[in-house]
């Protein structure tokens, strides 16, 4: 390479100018024997179709570990400089044949430096196993240079690919190309086939654009003010463990008791909303001591390890209506609640005796449960394809939300206080309340109301609490209260039955699904809301006491009732006809060629590319969902998906509940509603790139690593300098590269969070009571 360029710039004939040809061309010939020689002497030549197979070891071939410890950035850096140098280059016989000698020599290198090391994690059983890999010394170089002519083919832009699976080593090898830009082509059409070419082929298809869609924040017009951009220390973070006294159950916006002791007024549950600190926390939270793998679903739905979730006041307080026991190094739940003491599935199929258009499973799809308790009824809901949001507040129960996720069933915390739920309006087939001691009849119906916005007209409220069946005063001054309430709301009390095994009674009440009754009323109370009240603000608005009109308009969403389950998860919502998608296709169109871009995703990469054994996985988050496809392409697994749309996004959230799925908003910069160690996947599709900036990306991290559990994977799709500071900032925790990818600036990167933690402590003045 170094005598072409020289040739090149000296420029001067000589009258020998033939001899010299001649010279010239003896030279590249003797230069292609020595190569084919080499070539053939070395090793066999490693196909650039490596197909992804399960059980490879990542951290050992991924770019950054290198034997000089040159970060992935520094590599990505100097594989560019190579190619700008490279396109100097012009197309003489004698440059070709430096190039293929260069690469001869790069090859015999790569050769030069093996390395194996032994990798230990857990799988989905709790078993520990062992994976011998190969560890590529010069991978950063060897990984992105395919072509070596000025002719840029597709694998010029960067390709790389790192995984923890299948073999001992496993590398993209097609720099052999020898400058053959036709090669290059014929090469990439090959890789369409394997499990890289999928991934690459697939990463620049989710990327949204906002003009056509207003964002959550925009519609709540609450959005905090930018915080500083992410300033990530290249050379790793040093971690603290968080000093708080909530110790290994810390919840950031929920434990800010600086915030909480200024408080003016406990009296509508101040204290049990969020109140954030003013910077996220960057520490690690700790792990319970003697903390175990959580057990796989379907058991965990009756039996937990104690030490996951080492509180026993609730059984101490509930044990004797079947909440939760303590059973050794068990908490065991037998199903039961306040209102079910002999079991979810009678009860749940006493409300449907008691009203058979509730159709669980086919018309309601998606329920909202208030003051859930431990959530043991929308744990027995998934035998009747109905899926709950259940919800509860950090209260004197103590860890009722933290015990429903720990045993695999969907639960946040939320409180009826001053602001709205987290939720669009019309988006809940059903709401339900078993003595869920929320007083909906005070100050106007305020709180009855908000359940009233979040109901899908024609959608049913179930009250079961002693006012409708016992007679006590308070209970009959109740009742009476509710009455006038429901019907000055147009709630049509369908049916009231009593259940004779638990000795309750449920009142099942519906949502009109027209205007007329609101009409005709003759006092305007509750009042209905302003034109201007959008019914989908829902970041941190103030509660009013009003209603919201209902869509009658043929073309609106909340018209008209979804499809029946399971079609309405695949049908584009009927509304969607006259608008335009995130993508900027027609919206229907939209909608089909996401969910056919997550499902091409999942059965090409994720079940099988990334290391994770899907029958360990209960609980996953998808951070940034769009149409809900990657939770929809998810369907036929043992996996509930709680969708995220950012507050800064497209306001798609009702979509997704339009096809039988759910989620709630979130600003990502701040830490969100769950205990730490609930989740066995997060999935991240460009969400850090725009989060970082707006908010500190280690504080993000951080959350990350919170909201995990031991084992739990990372799934990131994004830009290539995102990825790198990811990955940077997750080997600086210790956790497990599982894959890494890259190709034209856009990346993949999966890895899984260990157990370890810093020694050293941080103390959270705000987090201490």
């Amino acid at each position: 390479m170094a005598m072409g360029k020289y040739s090149r710039v000296d420029g001067r004939k000589s009258s020998n100018y033939c001899s010299t040809i001649s010279m010239v061309a003896f030279v590249a010939l003797c230069l292609v024997g020595v190569w084919m020689f080499m070539s053939s002497s070395v090793v066999p030549g490693q196909s650039s179709n490596v197909p992804v197979s399960q059980g490879s070891a990542t951290s050992d071939l991924q770019e950054g570990s290198s034997k000089d410890g040159e970060s992935t950035e520094n590599s990505n850096t100097d594989n560019q400089s190579d190619l700008e140098d490279d396109s100097k280059v012009t197309e003489t016989q004698t440059e070709t044949d430096s190039n293929q000698a260069g690469e001869e020599n790069q090859g015999e290198k790569s050769q030069k430096d093996p390395k194996t090391t032994s990798q230990t994690f857990e799988d989905g059983d709790g078993k520990k196993e062992d994976e011998n890999s190969g560890e590529a010394g010069s991978n950063s170089d060897s990984g992105e240079k395919e072509n070596r002519s000025g002719e840029k083919s597709e694998s010029d832009e960067g390709e790389k690919t790192t995984t923890d699976e299948g073999s001992s080593e496993n590398k993209n090898d097609s720099e052999t190309d020898g400058g053959s830009g036709e090669k290059s082509a014929s090469d990439e059409g090959e890789k369409s086939t394997d499990e890289a070419g999928a991934q690459s082929e697939l990463l620049n298809e989710t990327n949204t654009q906002n003009a056509a869609w207003s964002t959550q924040a925009a519609e709540s017009q609450k959005e905090k003010n930018s915080q500083s951009p992410s300033d990530v220390k290249k050379d790793g973070q040093a971690w603290k463990v968080c000093n708080t006294t909530a110790g290994p159950d810390y919840i950031p916006c929920l434990d800010n008791w600086k915030a909480i002791r200024k408080l003016s007024s406990t009296k509508h549950y101040e204290h049990r909303e969020r109140h954030c600190p003013d910077e996220a926390p960057t520490c690690l939270v700790p792990v319970p001591e003697g903390y175990k793998q959580s057990i796989k679903w379907p058991k965990s739905r009756d039996k937990i390890w104690y030490y996951n979730v080492p509180h026993t006041k609730l059984a101490e307080i509930k044990g004797h209506q079947n909440w939760v026991k303590v059973s050794g190094e068990y908490l065991t739940f037998p199903g039961g609640g306040t209102q079910f003491k002999h079991g979810a599935l009678h009860y749940i199929d006493f409300i449907q005796d008691s009203l058979l258009d509730i159709a669980w499973g086919k018309r309601t799809r998606v329920i909202l449960d208030v003051g859930c308790g431990v959530a043991s009824f929308g744990g027995y809901l998934f035998e009747r394809d109905v899926l709950a949001m259940s919800f509860a507040p950090k209260d004197e129960h103590e860890a009722q939300v933290q015990f429903a996720l720990e045993r695999g069933i969907p639960a946040t915390l939320a409180v009826m206080g001053t602001k709205r739920l987290p939720f669009p309006g019309y988006v809940f087939d059903v709401v339900h309340c078993a003595r869920c001691r929320v007083p909906w009849h005070i100050e106007g119906g305020k709180l009855l109301l908000e359940l009233n916005r979040v109901l899908r007209p024609g959608g049913y409220f179930v009250w079961s609490a002693t006012p409708v069946y016992q007679k006590l005063e308070e209970d009959v001054g109740i009742w009476k209260e509710m009455t006038k309430l429901t019907k000055a709301m147009c709630w049509e009390l369908v049916v009231i039955k009593k259940d004779k095994l638990n000795g309750v009674g449920a009142a099942i009440y519906r949502k009109p699904t027209s205007n007329e009754c609101y009409n005709q009323r003759t006092k305007n109370e509750p009042p209905l809301c302003k034109e201007s009240d959008d019914p989908n603000a829902a970041w941190n608005v103030p509660l009013e006491a009003c209603m919201h009109k209902v869509p009658e308009d043929e073309s609106l969403r909340g018209s008209n009732w979804p499809e029946q389950w399971p079609k309405r998860l695949e049908s584009p919502p009927y509304w969607l006809k006259s608008q335009v998608g995130v993508y900027g296709k027609p919206g229907q169109e939209d909608f089909a060629a996401d969910y056919k871009h997550w499902k091409n995703v999942v059965s090409q990469s994720y079940l099988n590319g990334m290391g994770i054994n899907w029958s360990s996985v209960r609980n996953v988050m998808d951070m940034r969902a769009v149409y809900g496809g990657f939770a929809a392409a998810l369907k036929d697994l043992q996996v509930w998906v709680m969708n995220v749309v950012p507050i800064d996004s497209p306001d798609t959230l009702p979509i997704i509940y339009e096809r039988g799925l759910f989620g709630m908003y979130h600003d990502w910069c701040q830490s969100f509603n769950t205990y730490p160690r609930t989740y066995d996947v997060l999935h991240a599709d460009h969400l850090l790139s725009v989060v970082k900036k707006r908010c500190n990306l280690v504080g993000l991290v951080a959350e990350v690593d919170r909201i995990l559990r031991p084992g739990g994977k990372l799934i990131v799709r994004d830009n290539v300098e995102t990825i790198t500071e990811v990955e940077s900032l997750a080997k600086s925790m210790n956790w497990d590269i599982r894959m890494i990818y890259s190709k034209e600036g856009e990346g993949l990167l999966c890895v899984q969070k260990t157990m370890w933690r810093p020694k050293e402590a941080e103390l959270i003045t705000s987090a201490i009571m």
